[in-house]
């Protein structure tokens, strides 16, 4: 629950500093009147206390080895994450369902063994063809014992979901070709609604075992892209027809849990964000080729966005980075309306950025 703090200048004392994400550069820790995880929570009820930082400095994200996709996508972050990429910088392997992927470090991504078919032609086929994974099985207190210092109390704790349960996972069973025709196909729709039921009733079990091997998680983000640079790969009518209703009951159980839901959709589909606000998504942070302000402005209230912003230059002066830290603040720190943003710039910059969202914060 939001309780008005007014700004004190003895918040911008750098206390601490936190690892970068992804590599990046560290983050200062400032002397916060609340803590990551509280200011997180205050800003899914639309009035955080500062911008939140999703430089690390607030927040956690896991993605366990126990859950076999993360493995076969190079996706690992827990406890074990440096022991992996030791003992093998370029691991892959086989997901939940038994599908091979392999790590093309050129891109440091992952993508579907081309060596090896995918198992489904025909979405009719699905109850024959694919072996659903017996999640019981996974080590889950092994996994919980190695990582129980790995997420923080006075942090927001997040898990990733990769593939999710609907149109990525689809892509890893048919092919995309075959996905996207399986979408509109009169004598598919009615198995693809069964299959889609199916992996919903999935990532219901699997994230009530993540709950439990990991009771300090907040927040559920899932992957499904839609899109391309371009254009989304399906229209609104089949998105709404053949995803939305499943994936409602998906987040509707997530805000049972007291957690919150989060998606995560690449591609150009700014189009989709009224069947992402159906699917009861919490929050997207779209691509930099959307038009994220535009998204924000109309959306935000609906909807929270993560905001492409230009930041400023490593050289700007102390009198530039003032005025584009509050231009950005006055713009997207707006209580009942806030956005989320990864606004890069030096040090000054992003202190001054802070000093900004709380005094809008604050009113």
């Amino acid at each position: 629950m939001y309780k008005k703090i007014p700004f004190d200048e003895k918040e911008l004392q750098v206390v601490d500093s936190a690892p970068g994400r992804y590599g990046g550069p560290p983050t200062e820790i400032l002397n916060k009147p609340a803590t990551g995880r509280e200011n997180y929570r205050a800003f899914y009820e639309m009035h955080p206390y500062w911008a939140p930082n999703t430089g690390g400095a607030d927040s956690t994200m896991i993605c366990p080895a126990v859950i076999p996709d993360n493995v076969g996508r190079h996706f690992v972050f827990d406890a074990t994450t440096a022991d992996l990429l030791k003992e093998n910088p370029n691991y892959d392997g086989v997901d939940m369902f038994g599908i091979p992927w392999k790590f093309v470090p050129q891109v440091g991504g992952s993508m579907e063994d081309p060596a090896y078919p995918h198992p489904l032609d025909d979405a009719n086929d699905w109850e024959k063809v694919l072996k659903f994974p017996n999640i019981d099985d996974w080590d889950w207190e092994g996994s919980a014992e190695v990582n129980k210092d790995f997420l923080k109390p006075d942090k927001w704790n997040s898990i990733s979901m990769l593939n999710g349960a609907y149109f990525e996972r689809l892509i890893s069973f048919m092919g995309f070709e075959n996905a996207v025709v399986a979408l509109i196909d009169e004598d598919q729709q009615s198995a693809l609604h069964d299959l889609f039921e199916a992996t919903t009733e999935l990532y219901i079990k699997l994230i009530d075992k993540c709950i439990e091997a990991y009771p300090l998680l907040d927040c559920i983000n899932v992957h499904d892209d839609w899109g391309s640079q371009q254009n989304p790969f399906f229209s609104m009518d089949t998105a709404m027809e053949m995803i939305v209703p499943h994936a409602k009951k998906l987040t509707d159980h997530i805000k049972s849990k007291g957690l919150v839901a989060d998606l995560h959709s690449c591609g150009h589909n700014e189009a989709r964000v009224e069947a992402y606000i159906a699917m009861g998504w919490q929050s997207w942070s779209p691509q930099p080729m959307n038009d994220t302000v535009k998204l924000y402005n109309e959306y935000g209230d609906k909807i929270l966005i993560g905001v492409t912003t230009s930041g400023i230059a490593e050289d700007a002066t102390e009198e530039e980075q003032d005025r584009a830290a509050k231009e950005i603040a006055d713009k997207f720190c707006v209580p009942g309306k806030p956005a989320s943003f990864r606004a890069m710039g030096p040090a000054y910059f992003q202190r001054q950025l802070y000093k900004y969202s709380r005094i809008n914060f604050s009113k």
